[in-house]
């Protein structure tokens, strides 16, 4: 798979036959303690088993005990990022930790934690991140943007099919009850995209909604479904622990889902009024129990 940056939040894939299954992932917070790295290295070292490029849609790192940051919580800090070089030491810890899957990361996107640290501490510490990584291991991680697109672009001999993906980190709290339902019928409305994506609200979900549409081809007029994909993927950040304290529980935030989602793009040709087409089928679910 050959990964392409058309602009600054704008990428494509070229993908071919054995292009088939994608793994997205956001709110990681690494550097987080609460950050579940056991599951995360488990989900990553799955991908890296079966050869599943991963797309980070924001919040790789949580960055909240820096120098002044009224969100600081001592208890919160990694030993390791207990210096006065706090978001250095993050950069560099990072890198060691996922050079393993330097090479199946294709695109790391920003979310509100690594933004806030942009416009506060001025220092893109994502970026940095991506530069280094990058530099050591001569990988080939794009950044993207707090949103943006992904454009598939699978070809088999003659034929070609686009998907375009848009991802978005997320904005709002989501809701107990709703759990980024309504989120996700905004972005209906708001991208004409194949698939949506987005993170933020520590869900985890997935629907496909339908809309008609009217194909015009060379003197042809087709009334079809377009079918949309839509998912939320979840954290690594298990804030709810044994539920006894903490700012979740004060809350009332419930138990999150944790961990991210594999979309699978399913292309078939098929003969539709005498022509043939590529058709793509596409679905999301959670990692497999590992």
């Amino acid at each position: 798979m050959k990964t392409v940056r058309i602009s600054k939040n704008v990428a494509r894939f070229d993908i071919g036959k054995t292009d088939k299954k994608f793994a997205i992932l956001s709110d990681l917070h690494w550097d987080n303690p609460k950050c579940n790295r056991k599951l995360l290295k488990a989900h990553l070292d799955y991908c890296l088993k079966e050869n599943i490029p991963v797309i980070i849609n924001g919040d790789l790192f949580c960055l909240m005990q820096g120098k002044g940051d009224r969100r600081g919580n001592k208890s919160d800090l990694r030993p390791e990022h207990a210096f006065n070089n706090y978001f250095d030491s993050i950069v560099t810890t990072a890198v060691e930790w996922f050079t393993p899957y330097a090479h199946i990361i294709k695109l790391v996107g920003y979310g509100n934690h690594e933004t806030s640290i942009i416009k506060h501490c001025e220092t893109d510490v994502l970026q940095r991140f991506v530069d280094l990584i990058n530099y050591k291991c001569s990988s080939n991680i794009l950044t993207g943007g707090y949103g943006g697109w992904i454009i598939f672009n699978y070809i088999d001999n003659s034929m070609h099919k686009s998907i375009k993906l848009k991802y978005y980190h997320g904005a709002g709290g989501g809701g107990v009850v709703t759990k980024g339902a309504i989120n996700l019928t905004r972005a209906l409305t708001n991208y004409e995209a194949d698939i949506f994506t987005m993170g933020h609200i520590h869900e985890n979900s997935s629907r496909t909604d339908a809309k008609e549409v009217l194909y015009i081809r060379k003197n042809i007029c087709e009334v079809k479904h377009k079918y949309i994909h839509s998912m939320i993927t979840g954290t690594y950040k298990d804030e709810y622990g044994d539920g006894s304290s903490g700012w979740h529980i004060e809350r009332g935030a419930p138990v999150k889902i944790l961990g991210g989602r594999i979309l699978t793009l399913n292309f078939s040709r098929q003969r539709i009024n005498d022509v043939r087409q590529f058709q793509c089928a596409i679905d999301s679910r959670q990692f497999p129990i590992i």
